[in-house]
């Protein structure tokens, strides 16, 4: 019997010997989890593998905004725009715990766009795409309002609009959790080595990276939704030779201690055309960025150049009071962007939508490629390849993920305090500080985290600031976490509060949590 669209469903056996799955999924950043867990709740059997951990690529190398794109209205893009802007209140509804509304405050520089340009693309930007809980633009005095304060004193004027922001690697996550506990079975560290086309059935030889395990997996459609991969999965393990559909674009970030106090975020325009953010991070520090440039070596090596640190300083430093110097850089990363090859003369004008190309194996077996898109678009970009599946294997349920919450998120989406104050009576030992950690990172799942816990010592070791065992153990067992990494820099971003000695700390116990067996590699995969 098929499940109602969106049901929650108890976990198929993970067995998959004699199994042919309806869809197999290649790749675990958004797209990928985004296109698993939909499948999954529509009532199709759904297998997912990523060769590395979750998020570790393009989707935890973003800005971290749930946006429209103000500057893609530039280049045209309407329809993106249009529909980036519609999902905004609707992704912040399904994740209040990780995604929340932002205001941002764009200076009128002179000599750059002029203010009537601006004051157009932000009339367009507030109209299009269906905003109701948002506020709205306003024009802003800088000489008397605080965000004028951090900035020199020659930016006199300025808008404020609304974006929203998102935790983009726990957004990852929380759709792979999602799709796990509606039955799709979720690896990680599993590479895909080959796929044939074995009279209309794929046939599928998977690796497990930590044990050196090989299996065969069946499935009647397949999606690439490697990312900046997409096109080494193309030639490398389908065969196809003269493969260049993607543009890889390097987007480069710095983090910085906190330049301003004001939670609003700034959007600095810069002569060469170009923009970066800088926005609050963390509470203790200001996320710089980003850059745009060409982008050809390997995905997994990419990282920010000393031209990229340079042009990222030099440019917060035009605006600030007080620059922004190399030393103050606490933390540094980047993204390749894997975005269709449309033949744009530069890279930040190279089209940011997505696209979606279908094709068939030797013998009819039906595939879709995933080129480019938008972590805020994911869900429609989602909706789009379940069109394509029920179009080459036939439809089971309905679109239902535009009102289904993620995991942790079952409350109000203004209610985020509320949670807070709820967690600090239930467990009367944490301060407040970690209590509005724990809801910002698992919503309501927080108290998984805690479980039975009344004290600190409940809690199990300790590895610095308001880091325990429970909730690396948590980590692993529901969020297919293995190494340090994953938890410090995707999961939590402890990281930049941690020593060097305590982050070694946890990598250690994470590894001898995890024992680098089978069972870390397909964490929480079939968990009720």
């Amino acid at each position: 019997m098929i499940p109602e669209a969106g049901e929650k469903r108890v976990p198929a056996s993970k067995s998959t010997s004699s199994r042919i799955f309806d869809v197999f999924v290649i790749g675990g950043g958004i797209n990928g989890c985004g296109i698993a867990r939909d499948a999954v709740g529509r009532g199709y059997s759904v297998f997912l593998a990523e060769m590395n951990d979750l998020a570790s690529g393009t989707s935890s190398g973003s800005t971290k905004l749930i946006h429209g794109g103000l500057r893609y209205l530039e280049y045209y893009e309407f329809r993106l725009v249009r529909e980036a802007l519609m999902e905004r209140e609707i992704l912040w509804r399904n994740a209040p715990h990780i995604i929340w509304p932002m205001r941002f405050v764009l200076p009128l520089h002179k000599g750059l766009r002029p203010a009537w340009l601006v004051r157009l693309g932000l009339f367009i930007y507030d109209h299009i795409g269906g905003r109701k809980l948002l506020p709205k633009t306003r024009t802003l005095d800088m000489r008397t309002d605080p965000a004028g304060k951090p900035l020199k004193g020659s930016y006199r004027r300025a808008f404020e609009y609304s974006d929203c922001w998102v935790n983009d690697a726990r957004f990852v996550v929380l759709n792979a959790r999602d799709a796990a506990d509606r039955g799709a079975d979720v690896r990680v560290r599993t590479r895909v080595t080959s796929a044939e086309d074995e009279k209309g059935i794929w046939k599928i030889g998977i690796q497990n990276l930590l044990t050196g395990e090989t299996e065969t997996v069946r499935a009647r459609y397949l999606v690439n939704a490697a990312g900046p991969w997409v096109d080494h999965v193309i030639s490398g393990v389908l065969g196809q030779n003269d493969v260049q559909n993607v543009r890889l674009v390097k987007g480069s970030h710095i983090v910085v201690r906190s330049k301003f106090d004001d939670p609003r975020a700034y959007f600095f325009q810069n002569s060469d055309g170009r923009i970066i953010f800088a926005i609050p991070y963390e509470n203790d520090f200001t996320l710089i960025g980003t850059t745009d440039q060409d982008y050809d070596g390997d995905p997994k090596e990419v990282a920010i150049s000393d031209n990229e640190v340079d042009y990222l300083c030099a440019a917060a430093s035009a605006y600030f009071v007080e620059p922004v110097r190399r030393d103050d850089i606490v933390w540094t990363y980047s993204g390749v962007r894997p975005l269709f090859d449309d033949g744009a003369s530069k890279a930040q004008e190279a089209t940011r939508d997505y696209v979606l190309k279908s094709e068939t194996g030797r013998g009819g077996a039906p595939m879709v490629h995933v080129f480019g898109g938008k972590i805020t678009t994911y869900r429609k970009l989602a909706e789009s390849a379940l069109e394509k599946i029920a179009e080459s294997i036939g439809a089971k349920g309905r679109p239902w993920t535009h009102s289904a919450t993620l995991p942790g998120g079952e409350f109000a989406f203004d209610g985020y305090e509320a949670q807070v104050e709820a967690l600090l009576r239930d467990y009367a030992f944490l301060d407040r500080h970690h209590a509005a950690r724990l809801v910002r990172l698992y919503g309501l799942c927080a108290r998984e985290v805690l479980g039975n816990a009344q004290s600190p010592r409940d809690l199990g070791r300790h590895f610095g600031v308001d880091l325990y065992e429970a909730e690396l153990r948590y980590l692993t067992a529901r969020e297919w976490a293995v190494t340090g990494e994953d938890v410090l820099w995707r999961r939590t971003k402890r990281g930049l509060r941690l020593t060097p000695e305590e982050a070694a700390e946890v990598d250690d116990f994470m590894r001898d949590i995890s024992g680098m067996q089978d069972q870390a590699a397909n964490a929480g995969g079939g968990h009720a």
